[in-house]
């Protein structure tokens, strides 16, 4: 009946097996059918076997080992081109931190004053009782000479028709000033601090996905000019909403320049300098974060501050001519016409001889130019076994890592009124900055020492310790100062909870920093891009917790630090689950990226049998007792993952 059915439908589709299993045409062997009649059913109807094409052959491994193979051809990084496309990669960075730390300056809550005048102008003899504004650090200045000095009230005393201002962040005037965004119209501008970390979230997520479908380049190029579009009309924004919404587009234009400058610089890299190329990068846009302060005080006005900060983006539009494709990328996605051209580019740039091609790249990629394209999306990570796995924990170390940093800076900004150095916004804005450096510049010793996954767990633990110390010793502090004869004081609380505060930033910053380094380092290129976006968006979130607790008044401050507190221990555990990836060789596609198991924290002794067997160990467990022997003989050159150090 099956036959019968497949006879009128038209005799198309994958021919049935016969009665013995084997299918006509067997297309296992690939052998083709006996010469002869076509085999007849029962009823005798002839089957006609529809034939097969042999299934495509693996591309070349030579191809796909762009570490050990493509790159060492170029030159490594040691080629003129390579340096200057890094170079390249490195400058943007600047413009990155101005726009990033924007926010600090032209949403800045001022200390205000209402303004009462006669009709021609002039100042009254007394003052109405407005409620005088605190900055959200806590601190309040003096009204401007010749005022009197406001009394402080409550929020319904704030029907006034005329503002005084006194910004704190070297600006003139800025959004708040602009709009008059104080008293009810306050929670505006915590909306308007959502909407760019909002468009950030959205730009991760996107442009990743963009940029392992139709490469990093154009998602930078494109990037860069709608920024400029949505950039510099934020500067001619006519109200609170018409910023707001604009700063979400500029938002997510800004992912997607920062992650695609991210995977180029990690794809440019060989193994070994990845990390310190990476860390100049953020070296770099912190001195944006350092100059920026500067910077609107010689703006002074804030359109022209964002005006300053937009227009270096015009410099990169000179990107789409002197910018390749990532040659990683187009390799691994076998796009060989692409990187045949990109790779005879290489070697013009650098003027080498083609003879150095030793292992014969140049001649496998004419052979392999007509394979069709293989693109891959995010999605398939949901059909691995450790893939998906890696990404969520670093996923979960990015959020903590940032989402807590908030809960640390507020815990120290609370008792900055005690602190002799705090009383002004730019010791609290250099004191952040401060803690940032230092915390990367820690960053680089102590990873090139312990590896990525050592470094990450040293750094998380710091995290713990520190939140755990000043949700508990803290409170136990609080309840032994009141008791009399105690000899302990409220001081004491202050000191230990500010010292815990900066433990605890200075490790959190680290924590997210090198858990979307770490990302990019074993997720494989086909979907790096995806798996970027991802981390970073988490990292989005994580920030994003700061303006939802200044919105909500800090309300449930305690319970969003325990719950992250919470976080920082599960994410101990998690992180001995990951692999290592220092001087190991990027994963190309997604099997190789299966290929990063988990090892021990500490390298086992020569002839020790490890913990965990590799697949080929346990399909065969007749040489179970033979493998420590079998390990002395395995190249120095090849790790416990599997992938080929340099």
């Amino acid at each position: 009946m099956a036959i019968d059915r497949r006879r009128e439908s038209g005799g198309g589709g994958r021919p049935l097996p016969e009665e013995n299993g084997s299918v006509p045409g067997a297309v296992g062997g690939g052998a083709a059918a006996p010469p002869g009649p076509p085999p007849a059913n029962a009823a005798g109807v002839e089957i006609q076997a529809v034939p097969v094409p042999p299934p495509a052959a693996a591309c070349s491994p030579l191809l796909l080992d762009y570490d050990g193979s493509v790159l060492p051809f170029l030159g490594g990084l040691g080629g003129r081109y390579q340096r200057t496309l890094v170079l390249l990669t490195w400058v943007p960075a600047l413009v990155i931190g101005f726009s990033k730390f924007s926010d600090s300056f032209l949403l800045d809550q001022p200390d205000f004053w209402c303004r009462e005048a006669d009709g021609q102008g002039n100042w009254s003899g007394t003052l109405a009782p407005i409620h005088a504004n605190h900055s959200g650090n806590g601190s309040s200045f003096p009204p401007p000479p010749g005022l009197p000095t406001p009394a402080t009230g409550n929020a319904s005393e704030c029907g006034c028709r005329e503002w005084h201002y006194r910004i704190r962040a070297g600006l003139v005037q800025n959004v708040v000033s602009k709009w008059d965004l104080v008293c009810d119209s306050a929670w505006k501008v915590h909306i308007a601090k959502f909407s760019l970390l909002v468009g950030l979230i959205f730009g991760h997520l996107i442009t990743g996905c963009i940029a392992d479908w139709v490469g990093r380049r154009p998602v930078l190029l494109f990037s860069v000019i709608f920024i400029l579009i949505f950039g510099l009309t934020v500067a001619l924004s006519v109200n609170v909403t018409m910023f707001s919404t604009l700063r979400f587009f500029e938002g997510f234009c800004l992912a997607g320049i920062v992650l695609s400058l991210y995977a180029l610089r990690i794809e440019l890299c060989p193994p070994g300098h990845r990390f310190m190329i990476t860390m100049v990068a953020s070296f770099i846009e912190m001195a944006g974060q350092f100059l920026m302060p500067g910077l609107a005080a010689l703006c002074r006005d804030w359109q022209v501050l964002q005006a300053v900060i937009i227009c270096p983006f015009l410099l990169m539009l000179f990107y789409w001519v002197i910018f390749p494709e990532s040659l990683r990328w187009l390799m691994a996605t076998q796009q060989f016409e692409a990187s045949k051209e990109l790779i005879l580019q290489f070697t013009h740039k650098n003027r080498m001889n083609t003879e150095s091609d030793i292992k014969g790249v140049v001649p496998e990629l004419e052979k392999e130019i007509t394979r069709r394209p293989k693109k891959v999306c995010i999605v398939k990570v949901v059909g691995t076994r450790n893939l998906w796995k890696n990404i969520v924990v670093l996923c979960v170390n990015s959020l903590t890592g940032y989402g807590i940093h908030h809960c640390f800076a507020k815990s120290m900004m609370g008792h900055e009124a005690k602190m002799a150095i705090t009383h002004n916004f730019y010791a609290d804005y250099y004191t952040m900055a401060g803690i940032a450096l230092a915390s990367c510049l820690a960053m680089c010793p102590v990873v090139g020492f312990l590896g990525r996954r050592g470094g990450l767990l040293l750094f998380m633990i710091l995290t713990a310790l520190a939140s755990l110390l000043q949700l508990g010793l803290l409170n136990l502090i609080g309840k032994y100062s009141q008791l009399p004869d105690s000899g302990m004081s409220d001081s004491v609380k202050d000191k230990f909870s500010v010292a815990f505060s900066i433990v605890g930033m200075f490790s959190s910053h680290a924590v997210g920093s090198l858990s979307v380094f770490f990302c990019a380092e074993i997720t494989p290129t086909v979907i790096r891009g995806g798996g970027l976006g991802l981390v970073l968006a988490s990292a989005g979130f994580g920030r994003l917790t700061a303006p939802i607790m200044e919105l909500h008044n800090q309300k449930g401050y305690f319970l969003h630090h325990v719950i992250f507190a919470c976080c920082t221990l599960i994410c101990i555990i998690c992180i001995l689950l990951l692999p290592e990836s220092k001087n190991q060789n990027l994963p190309e596609n997604i099997p190789d990226g299966e290929h990063y198991t988990r090892q021990p924290l500490l390298p086992h002794k020569k002839g020790e049998q490890p913990l965990l067997l590799t697949n080929s160990e346990l399909k065969d467990y007749s040489g179970l007792h033979d493998s420590a022997a079998v390990s002395d003989g395995i190249p120095e050159n090849t790790t416990a993952n599997g992938m080929k150090s340099m």
